[in-house]
């Protein structure tokens, strides 16, 4: 039997993962997280052999958790399953510790055989996505925002959905003075100049594509 922890903060989409692994003997759901902390609490101290885990998590983010639970539990075995395309964050998460990385419109049975090829000890990626890598068809040229570190990148997705400075410090409990730093740093590297000319770049880009497709969920 392979024991699985789902960490999302959208119920009904646990609920959906659920009725998935219901639907296969060999696997079951033996805990479940709503928002980053939680997910990490449970990740560090629960039996389990696959961690199911999403990028946007409230409080602490996909990213954090995977890279402290690694730090902690180096043969913790995560799958990332997000609505971020897998040129946006497949790379960052794998390099983090990920074992997998899915994202949300995949077919049922892919999720299936990915969760039972990490349980096994394997690695999955998507097809499509393994073969853009053995072509060279990603990272070939690297575009600017690959040159983000994973807070900026952070920082950057925030700014563009229309959050304040003093909002977003709140969030990542850091100060005012150390977000403005991280937006400045930003523009650097993206050469750019002010907070329009980064929307434009994330959208050009499909940045935010995932944010919106996440909020068209959210509203159905």
């Amino acid at each position: 039997m392979i024991k699985i922890v789902l960490a999302d903060d959208h119920a009904l989409i646990r609920a959906g993962l659920r009725q998935y692994v219901q639907d296969t003997p060999d696997i079951k759901v033996v805990d479940e997280a709503d928002n980053g902390a939680e997910a990490l609490k449970k990740a560090l101290s629960c039996d389990y052999d696959v961690l199911v885990l999403d990028i946007g998590m409230p409080g602490v983010n996909g990213l954090d958790i995977l890279k402290q639970l690694k730090n902690e539990k180096p043969d913790a075995k995560v799958l990332i399953l997000t609505v971020h395309p897998e040129e946006q964050y497949a790379m960052r998460t794998i390099k983090a510790g990920a074992s997998g990385y899915l994202t949300k419109d995949c077919e049922q049975q892919e999720l299936i055989s990915a969760i039972k090829k990490l349980a096994a000890g394997g690695r999955y990626i998507s097809a499509q996505f393994a073969e853009k890598l053995a072509f060279g068809l990603i990272y070939s040229e690297k575009p600017l925002f690959e040159l983000l570190s994973d807070r900026e990148y952070q920082v950057l997705n925030m700014i563009v959905r229309g959050k304040r400075l003093k909002d977003i410090a709140e969030e990542l409990s850091l100060s005012i003075k150390t977000i403005s730093s991280y937006r400045a740093r930003i523009l650097d590297k993206l050469n750019l100049k002010t907070n329009v000319e980064l929307a434009r770049y994330a959208i050009d880009n499909k940045l935010i594509m995932a944010w919106e497709d996440c909020q068209l969920e959210k509203s159905k």
